[in-house]
């Protein structure tokens, strides 16, 4: 393949990112909006720590360890943001 079919193979797996992340963004916002029900913390390091080992279990290269978590990390950070920005239903 050449660069621009990588490239468009590459665009493609965005948007199925893109997709992934918004689902995500809907279950963390549902969280959100139960924590606030509950009074339950918006921040919840075990949980982060099960996620972060999950997702080390699953992964198969070529991202390392580091790489993926690095990711995580700012996903978590951002899911935590909507959720404490979640009006209470």
């Amino acid at each position: 393949m050449e660069i621009a079919d990588w490239r468009q193979k590459i665009d493609g797996l965005d948007e199925q990112i893109v997709t992934l992340l918004s689902e995500r963004a809907k279950a963390a916002t549902e969280i959100g909006a139960i924590k606030q029900r509950t009074g339950g913390n918006i921040y919840e390091p075990d949980r982060e720590q099960a996620v972060y080992t999950h997702v080390k279990q699953v992964n198969s290269g070529p991202l390392s360890e580091a790489d993926l978590i690095v990711i995580y990390e700012r996903i978590m950070d951002v899911m935590r943001s909507l959720q404490k920005r979640t009006p209470q239903s």
